[in-house]
């Protein structure tokens, strides 16, 4: 009886959070999209560079959709409304509506003019923008006329510039592409800039790109970390340091990371940076798995859905995200069902007397926030064109543990890290390896550390495959690796 009420409670931790793929939604935003994509030629002909070269979507890297419509007229808004969009008000933006259900970008109405007699009213553009991490890298890398502007001074926390424009077309108006980039902004006007700010701003991100991540105890590490991360927002606000915070993270995992390397250069050859992004991966040993959570709600995030792998797997996991930065935390742990009852991301995990896949990676590489950096990064993808690309620069990809038709994901084989003898040393001392084990490590090179993640989501779908994601983190702990590579050597 007692396992039982276990097994419900857990059940309901888990399905705190549904969520489910939105067809008619998707259906309406490739509607839009595919209207302006028929009237701006020079936009499709930028789609198709992007799957090409770089294995991605067009749809995915767009920020919002603005569509002027007739005064008067609630069509296009109450085919939103039937489908799901929520009708808000933003800064620059009073008729804007997001899917609070799904992933779909921002859709912007603009009203136009009420008819004046015998005048026809100069229609309104449709634009459509897409996300970039910085709009001068977009501009020059694409050779935009310097003609077109930039809005927003240098390191605002929005910018965004006109890039392809087809003229206005009989009743229609221009069709333009813009690029925007945001830093802990979601409003559409252009925020003021203030020059002592920016100063600020920058000596914040330079602290936390160069931030001392290797210490003699783990704990002094989040408190360093955690000091940089309070004296930031003091300065700069919450969503503006997590903008920063999570560049200087991304660029970390990057230096160790060849897939992630190669695909960020071929991302960078368009201008387009890393705004495609996922989810960041974080692994935490048990004992500092409270001091993470901490950390991410200094930065605004709040939590959202939890996992929990099944008892043979022995772990779990805890996503959270910052609306604002628009950033998503997927933060494993080795952990127990009756622990995911609880609230195990406040309350703390008493040390286990094994380590489970997530702690052995602690144990081996450092934590995931201090010393290791993250287990991987995903990003969304056109997936089968990806591995088709990557495969041409010798990078390959492990099987894929999500096939749905509105889910796909896979890692990119890992990054194999040198393990310090230290380590080595101090997990055989504590009896969470074995000296054959270590050995392993020691002579084969070191350990899987991290990936990238080819992820491809349809119909909006903003969940993760739970059973899947159990599959893959089981094949990547390191000690089936040794034990595939015996029964490799043995001919089994």
């Amino acid at each position: 009886m007692v396992k039982a009420s276990v097994q419900n409670n857990t059940d309901r931790a888990l399905l705190q959070f549904h969520w489910e793929p939105q067809p008619r939604a998707q259906g309406l935003v490739n509607e839009l999209i595919a209207t302006f994509l028929a009237r701006s030629g020079e936009t499709a002909a930028f789609a198709e560079r992007l799957r090409r070269d770089t294995g991605t979507r067009f749809m995915d890297w767009i920020d919002y959709i603005e569509i002027p419509v007739p005064a008067g007229n609630n069509t296009l808004r109450n085919r939103l409304l039937d489908v799901g969009f929520t009708h808000h008000s933003v800064s620059g933006a009073p008729n804007c509506f997001t899917h609070l259900g799904a992933m779909f970008p921002e859709i912007v109405l603009v009203e136009g003019p009420a008819a004046v007699p015998s005048q026809a009213p100069t229609p309104a553009p449709t634009r459509i923008a897409i996300k970039v991490d910085s709009v001068v890298d977009f501009i020059t890398a694409n050779r935009i006329p310097d003609d077109f502007p930039i809005e927003g001074e240098p390191h605002a926390q929005m910018r965004r510039a006109l890039a392809f424009r087809t003229p206005q077309a009989g009743e229609l108006g221009a069709a333009e592409l813009w690029v925007v980039e945001r830093h802990g902004y979601r409003g559409f006007d252009i925020p003021r800039t203030d020059p002592a700010k920016v100063i600020c701003m920058l000596r914040h991100a330079e602290a936390l790109r160069r931030r001392q991540r290797d210490f003699p105890d783990d704990q002094l590490g989040y408190k360093h970390v955690m000091r940089l991360v309070d004296a930031a927002v003091k300065d700069i606000g919450q969503d503006w340091t997590c903008d920063l915070f999570f560049a200087a993270e991304r660029e970390y995992w990057e230096r160790r990371n060849r897939a992630g390397q190669v695909q960020r250069a071929r991302q960078g050859k368009l201008g387009m940076g890393w705004a495609n992004h996922d989810h960041h991966t974080y692994r935490s040993s048990r004992e500092h798995f409270k001091s993470l959570i901490q950390l991410f709600e200094k930065l605004g995030f709040k939590n959202r859905e939890r996992f929990y792998a099944g008892h043979e797997a022995g772990w779990g996991a805890q996503v959270t995200e910052q609306n604002v930065a628009r950033i998503t935390i997927f933060a494993d742990v080795d952990m127990t069902p009756e622990e995911l009852q609880g609230d195990f991301a406040h309350d703390g995990l008493a040390p286990q007397k094994e380590l489970g896949t997530v702690g052995l990676w602690c144990g081996l590489h450092g934590e995931a926030m201090l010393q290791a950096g993250m287990h991987h990064l995903e990003c969304q993808f056109d997936h089968a064109a990806l591995c088709d690309q990557l495969r041409s620069s010798s990078i390959n990809h492990m099987d894929p543990f999500t096939t749905f038709p509105f889910l796909r994901q896979a890692f990119t084989e890992g990054e194999r890290w040198p393990v310090s003898e230290l380590r080595l040393s101090r997990l055989v001392q504590n009896g969470k390896l074995s000296k054959a084990q270590a050995h392993f490590f020691r002579t084969q090179g070191g350990a899987i550390g991290s990936h990238l993640e080819n992820l491809e989501r349809n119909d909006g779908y903003k969940g993760f495959n739970q059973q899947g994601v159990s599959h893959i983190i089981a094949k990547t702990d390191p000690r089936k690796q040794q034990a595939a590579h015996e029964d490799a050597l043995l001919g089994g």
